[in-house]
């Protein structure tokens, strides 16, 4: 029997491409429209990581002003909509990924991502950004029953690709991220340029990287190559 090749899984906002100009940029259109002061950038940043509704929240929070449940699933669906148009006006990919993901695939890794952005958006915000063929599998928020920080995100995410799970690293940069994959059983890289309000040195990942050159050496640290 043929055995089942390593794989490395990663988070998409925040790990692989800084996207906080379009997300935020959507969330300060909403609360224009709604009357509200928009959010400088650099204050609203740390808002991403826990999915579309949960920044929506943070945001309205951050202006004072309450949402009820009907409310926020409203804006939900207008954010997504919004979003959807403006995928990547300001996103771009964090130094060093393609170099990283092509040196893994080069050494017999598996890659998937494992995103809680709805998997529409995520699959073409990575084929804008060129780099959707890297990936074996590209799975979102719907794409199963769970989504981070359940660790069947990753599981079923690991599955799906056809990678083996006793051979995985989950490279993310949010407590959701960490709090699945050591749920899950998985080692877990971390980077600390993403989307977080606790530093991520705090969260007990496996390893921390600083840059993506960094990358190869933490995860044969953590998984020995095919």
């Amino acid at each position: 029997m043929t055995a089942l090749p390593p794989i490395v899984v990663f988070d998409l906002d925040g790990t692989l491409a800084e996207t906080a100009g379009d997300l935020i940029g959507t969330l300060n259109a909403i609360l224009l429209r709604e009357g509200l002061q928009a959010l400088p950038l650099e204050h609203a940043r740390d808002m991403i990581g826990a999915g579309a509704k949960a920044l929506i929240q943070r945001g309205f929070s951050a202006v004072g002003e309450p949402l009820s449940t009907e409310r926020l699933n409203g804006l939900f669906d207008d954010f997504i909509a919004h979003y959807g148009d403006h995928l990547c006006d300001r996103s771009h990919l964090f130094p060093g990924v393609p170099q990283a993901l092509d040196a893994l695939r080069a050494r017999g890794f598996l890659l998937a991502v494992c995103t809680n952005k709805y998997e529409g958006q995520a699959v073409r915000l990575l084929g804008l950004l060129g780099i959707a063929d890297r990936f074996a599998t590209i799975c979102g928020r719907e794409t199963f029953a769970y989504f981070k920080p359940d660790p069947r995100h990753i599981t079923l995410t690991i599955e799906r690709a056809g990678g083996d799970p006793a051979r995985a690293v989950m490279v993310g940069d949010s407590r959701a991220d960490i709090d699945a994959a050591k749920a899950a059983g998985i080692p877990v890289v971390a980077v600390p340029f993403g989307y977080t309000d606790v530093p991520v040195t705090e969260l007990g990942p496996d390893r921390v990287i600083a840059h993506f050159d960094a990358l190869g050496g933490a995860v044969d640290a953590l998984v020995p190559a095919a």
